[in-house]
């Protein structure tokens, strides 16, 4: 009798979605307008206070899906004394595809442009050793850069980027070292077209710069060790534009070096194009940003 008393108050209630704000019925489980899992709102109630947003951001192909996705096991796994714990089952199915495929010798497949197919995680992060931490309720999706990349071109494509990141704390942004290093200019364009966005997302007041620390990475660093020695000289001279944009406009910034792969073999498809696969898990400078956005917030 309870149960059925229970579920009449909740029926024709409606809650605002976490990232969007538009109304749903109680029993959704996704968003009717942006897709993300209705589990966030629900959470944050529980908790009683509201989630605290990083966005990882970058190009297609740059490994965000992997760096996302081995960032969380490593928080789950309470690396550097952070204790993790997921917020709702479907928060671990990113970290538990990435670690399947990487373990089976495959990177895992590209994140399909579709918001409702980007994998969401909640976790709740502290510090284990240190008395009173503060608690930090992180929401973090895996969007796809094609997406990402849609919405920077034509803003409001994909109206829950933009609304996500007008939530977000903090965020990291990752850029392709490798191709840089190589001597490619994409990297340094789209990492300009992504931060000149952001600084229009985030704007404030003429004449200031943008409070929200942006972490930004650079990927695939296995490839460049020397990105490693000095992350901030080599964007200098690599991604020019990129760092003189965040001089400009951006009040706290830093960059990293990360990789996750420790060595790579090649082989082909069934079209005979050249495939890399990784041989082994080893991960580098994962955490140093994540650690670096929350000592700013």
């Amino acid at each position: 009798m309870a149960t059925k008393t229970a579920h009449a108050t909740t029926k024709g209630v409606e809650f605002p979605c976490l990232i969007c704000e538009a109304k749903n019925p109680a029993d959704a489980i996704v968003c009717n307008t942006c897709s993300a899992p209705m589990a966030l709102i629900q959470e944050a109630v529980i908790q009683e206070r509201d989630p605290c947003i990083v966005t990882v951001l970058g190009d297609s192909n740059v490994g965000k899906t992997v760096y996302l996705g081995i960032l969380l096991d490593m928080l789950a796994k309470r690396a550097d004394d952070f204790d993790a714990v997921p917020k709702g089952a479907y928060s671990v199915n990113l970290q538990h595809t990435v670690v399947s495929y990487l373990s089976a010798r495959q990177f895992p497949p590209k994140t399909a442009v579709e918001v409702d197919e980007w994998h969401w995680a909640y976790y709740q992060v502290s510090e284990r050793q240190r008395k009173n931490a503060p608690i930090f309720d992180l929401v973090m999706p895996d969007m796809a850069g094609e997406a990402l990349a849609a919405e920077v071109a034509n803003p409001k494509t994909f109206a829950v980027i933009r609304s996500l990141l007008e939530k977000s704390a903090g965020a990291v942004v990752l850029v392709d070292g490798a191709m840089a290093a190589s001597g490619s200019a994409h990297p340094d364009f789209f990492a300009l077209k992504l931060m000149t966005y952001l600084d229009g997302v985030l704007q404030c007041k003429r004449g200031e710069k943008v409070p929200t620390p942006v972490a930004i990475v650079l990927s695939k660093a296995d490839y460049c060790p020397e990105c490693f020695d000095d992350p901030t000289g080599f964007a200098k001279t690599n991604l020019n534009r990129l760092s003189n944009i965040c001089d400009s406009r951006f009040e706290k910034y830093r960059f990293f070096a990360t990789s996750v792969v420790g060595a790579l073999g090649y082989g082909s498809d069934e079209a005979q194009n050249v495939v890399p696969y990784p041989l082994h898990i080893a991960p580098r400078g994962v955490l140093e940003p994540f650690e670096w956005v929350l000592s700013e917030l």
